[in-house]
């Protein structure tokens, strides 16, 4: 287990990184406005005017309030995603720089994604916009994949099922200080550009079912599937026992984030518990499930109507 110094130590390497992006994109801020200087005045496309004067009404209304994201598939999916979803289905606007496939550890110690969210935040502040909370998703491209098959004993093993010794090292050590280190960098630099702690809202996933189904059959840029195989290699074939091991693994998880939630220093950190929001039933499951990890569209909206009801609940 973690202790307090090792929090302590990833809230530091948070902030530290944070430092580093606002530096960088300090520097470019400079270049940026020099430039605008130098440049000739603003041009305005021709007839901009009167194209918004005639497509407006069309549009819709403005967005009730902003939102910012960074995560995972969960956030950029095709066709649908908990994104798409809050914008379309509950009048949000959600600028975002999640990239399926990224892992937690990804997000929280290299800088791309952070160096995305900082300019969103900057050109939301240069529109005056502040947006009204950033969302978080992360931690199930750490589990799932080629290496899930290490977090399961055989099924002939003496002890059958999740190692608890490897589950706790990537769950309650890796992943946990992983979301520690980044709920820290985005606190840091939502401090440093809008002079204030805006709220955090992360979610853990719900329960899965693995029954080998990949992205449209296994193809494209999220083939998947992601948890079939480990279960083959151990010898775990009846489905309801696989989706008994990884609801045991997906609680876990959840009661990790839980308590990185609960964090006295984060306060404005807000956990969303969608367990039991979509079906595991043999007979209905894939009316909920795309695939392994994935919702369906009716699946997705199940999940959003839970963010959008944290989101009005915010103080």
């Amino acid at each position: 287990m973690i202790s307090d110094e090792n929090i302590a130590e990833a809230m530091a390497t948070g902030r530290r990184k944070a430092n580093n992006v606002v530096n960088f994109r300090n520097e470019q801020l400079l270049k940026r406005s020099r430039a605008i200087a130098e440049a000739p005045g603003v041009r305005r496309a021709p007839g901009i005017a009167e194209v918004k004067a005639e497509t407006v009404r069309e549009l819709g209304p403005e967005a009730r309030e902003v939102l910012v994201a960074e995560g995972d598939s969960w956030f950029d999916y095709p066709f649908h995603d908990v994104l798409r979803l809050l914008e379309d289905h509950h009048g949000y606007e959600v600028e975002s720089v999640a990239h399926k496939g990224d892992r937690i550890e990804e997000m929280a110690y290299a800088d791309g994604q952070l160096e995305e969210f900082t300019r969103l935040i900057e050109k939301l502040l240069r529109r005056g916009t502040m947006p009204r909370a950033i969302l978080l998703s992360g931690g199930g491209n750490d589990l799932a994949g080629k290496e899930f098959g290490m977090l399961l004993n055989h099924a002939a093993s003496a002890i059958a099922g999740i190692n608890d010794s490897i589950m706790a090292g990537v769950i309650d050590e890796r992943v946990q200080l992983a979301y520690i280190t980044i709920i820290s960098k985005i606190t840091e630099v939502c401090l440093q550009r809008t002079g204030n702690v805006l709220p955090i809202i992360i979610h853990g996933y719900d329960y899965s079912v693995p029954d080998g189904r990949g992205f449209l059959g296994g193809w494209w840029y999220l083939p998947g599937p992601w948890l079939e195989p480990g279960f083959r290699e151990k010898d775990f074939s009846a489905l309801q026992g696989r989706i008994e091991i990884a609801k045991t693994l997906m609680d876990h998880f959840n009661e990790m984030l839980q308590r990185v939630a609960a964090l006295p220093d984060f306060h404005h950190v807000q956990y969303i518990d969608l367990r039991g929001t979509l079906s595991v039933a043999i007979d209905d499951y894939k009316d909920d499930w795309a695939n392994e990890l994935h919702p369906t569209a009716d699946g997705f909206e199940k999940i959003t109507n839970h963010f959008n009801d944290i989101i009005e609940s915010l103080p």
